[in-house]
């Protein structure tokens, strides 16, 4: 029996014994606890009279959430959606069951009990489907029961699948690499190796485990498409194709339907000035709320840069910020004094080689205090200076020095679209266990997908991060 026909045959009896929990506890509710109003004597009767109507909601219930998708373990349902599916369910159901007991008239009958059954349902299985959702989550950003993927193609739409993918490992899926016929586009995306042109595909699926295929090639490569997907079936290869008739809009793409016909339009390309207006509202007020409890930090880390090595304790750096414009970023010095004059002694050093950054594990030029302070991310604090100027945020892209700006690829200056962040989404990815490329295809996604909630999510994500000093260096 396959993964999926298990998970498929547990998910159900599951289910079915949870909506009979929630048909006992209804009746234990209306019969024994006499909620919500009291059950005169002539009419109280034992379980018994309801096995059958239990039995019969409980098989509505599975068939219509069978219908429904809901045990298609391939399709991956947001929570939201799953919910509304579960209390339409129940609701069809429960209504079929009161039907059925118009026609049979039976001695037995409580509709305020059937109506508290469903309710139960509803709320046991959500809850079952949120800790199941969780579970899974959990496993899959820990690398297991996820599903290995090839992408073909690397251009705009290409990347927009990589970065998407990194950006939400929860989805549950493992990029294996890319293929791509430029030979431009062959270095790899940071740890996303190139696997070479199209023409290895056969070979690659042969070689290695893929479990699906998405392509992501303009639509002029439309005979090419077809033999693809007739290659990745005869491997007996899931793939998937993404539309790319907006190339540079993926992100924001309207779908909806004509009496069946699929539509597809471009949604804004930007976000309103409305929704900035409101990130720049909450960066202030945060900034200004926590100044005063960082204080005694600041003077407590200023006290022993002081005392550990010579030199100023605000280290200063111009840094480029929204549309290339040029900033002083401030930190607390984790350095010996001039470290910069030193940086091409220790770039062999750096951990990815030829990467746009230079990241340095147990870097020679950190400071004994530096070091803590770099590992605990409080050399950053300073910046909150920067968020009240108006040259940061609290979330968005890293900021970089000018020299490493210059050698960004076109693709990559769409960071400079917004304020550059104190934290991101490469912080609580990996920090400096991510490379570049990486980092450049998060930060796109957040730009791409900002809303206010996902800048909470993130702040909240940094806490543990820093507190545990991942991949800070």
């Amino acid at each position: 029996m396959t993964r999926n026909k298990v998970a498929f045959w547990l998910t159900a009896a599951l289910d079915a014994l949870l909506i009979n929990v929630a048909f006992v506890l209804a009746y234990l509710i209306r019969y024994q606890l006499e909620l919500p109003t009291p059950v005169e004597e002539q009419f109280y009767v034992p379980f018994t009279p309801y096995i059958p109507f239990a039995l019969l909601f409980t098989a509505l219930c599975l068939l219509m959430f069978y219908i429904d998708g809901l045990y298609n373990t391939s399709r991956r349902h947001r929570v939201l959606s799953e919910m509304y599916r579960v209390t339409s369910g129940t609701a069809t159901s429960i209504i079929a069951v009161m039907a059925v007991t118009f026609f049979t008239q039976p001695e037995a009958y409580s509709r305020v009990m059937m109506v508290l059954a469903a309710v139960l349902t509803s709320i046991f299985l959500g809850l079952s489907r949120l800790a199941q959702n969780a579970i899974i989550a959990d496993r899959r950003r820990r690398g297991y029961g996820t599903e290995r993927l090839l992408v073909l193609g690397a251009g705009e739409v290409g990347r927009a699948v990589m970065r998407t993918i990194l950006a939400s490992p929860s989805l549950g899926y493992r990029i294996t690499g890319y293929l791509d016929d430029d030979p431009e586009k062959q270095g790899g995306l940071g740890r996303i190796p190139s696997l070479g042109s199209l023409d290895r595909l056969t070979g690659i699926l042969k070689e290695q485990k893929v479990d699906t295929v998405i392509i992501t090639l303009p639509w002029a490569h439309h005979r090419k498409i077809m033999q693809i997907v007739d290659w990745c079936e005869v491997a007996g290869v899931r793939v998937r194709v993404v539309p790319d008739v907006f190339q540079r809009r993926m992100q924001n793409v309207d779908f909806e339907t004509l009496n069946g016909i699929p539509l597809i339009s471009p949604g804004p390309e930007e976000l309103s000035s409305s929704a900035w207006l409101l990130k720049r509202a909450v960066d202030v007020a945060i900034a200004v709320l926590t100044l005063p409890f960082f204080l005694i930090i600041y003077l407590l880390s200023a006290a022993l840069i002081k005392l550990d090595t010579p030199g100023p304790v605000i280290y200063r750096q111009k840094r480029i910020g929204k549309d290339g414009q040029e900033f002083e970023l401030l930190k607390f010095r984790t350095m010996v004094d001039g470290a910069e004059r030193l940086a091409e002694q220790v770039a062999h050093l750096s951990k990815y080689k030829d990467d746009t950054l230079i990241k340095v594990p147990d870097d020679p030029r950190m400071t004994r205090v530096g070091r803590f302070l770099r590992r605990m991310s409080i050399d950053e604090l300073p910046q909150l200076i920067n968020v009240l100027r108006g040259e940061m945020s609290l979330v968005g892209p890293r900021p970089n020095i000018p020299a490493e700006v210059a050698q960004y690829d076109a693709w990559q200056r769409k960071r400079l679209n917004v304020l550059p962040g104190m934290t991101g989404l490469w912080q609580v990815s990996g920090r400096s266990d991510v490379p570049f490329d990486e980092m450049c295809l998060l930060d796109i996604f957040y730009i791409e997908n900002w809303s206010l909630g996902l800048d909470i999510r993130i702040l909240l994500q940094t806490i543990p991060h820093v507190l545990f000093g991942n991949g800070a260096y």
